[in-house]
């Protein structure tokens, strides 16, 4: 019976990876900012990549395969998944920091720019 769980709680969120990355590539499409862009990656690369990548590691687990097998790609998967977790905001956020300091891509409309602000302050 806890086999059967977990082998559909893996697939459920295989299919909720699939449908983040498909939303993810109609947000890549239609937004016209570069950071709006960039906001619809990083949904793709951590809500398209983490959850399959969990999925995969839950529904080994409901598998009837050797124990050393089940728990290597397990392992494997949960260590890849706090990787991107933990890299992706920041690449991101390196990413727009970047484009914001060498003026390629100006934030339109801009309300409040405190990056702006502070290189006004330190000259």
């Amino acid at each position: 019976m806890i086999d059967q769980i977990l082998f559909w709680f893996g697939v459920a969120l295989l299919f909720m990876g699939g449908v983040l990355d498909v939303i993810a590539s109609v947000g890549m499409n239609r937004f016209r900012n570069f950071y709006l862009r960039l906001h619809a990656a990083t949904i793709g690369s951590i809500g398209g990549g983490v959850y399959p990548l969990v999925g995969v590691a839950i529904l080994v687990l409901g598998l009837d395969v050797p124990s050393t097998f089940k728990y290597y790609i397990t392992g494997s998967a949960l260590i890849s998944a706090l990787i991107v977790v933990l890299t992706s905001p920041a690449g991101s956020h390196i990413l727009a920091k970047a484009a914001h300091k060498s003026r390629e891509v100006l934030p339109k409309p801009a309300i409040v720019d405190r990056l702006k602000e502070k290189e006004v302050n330190e000259e």
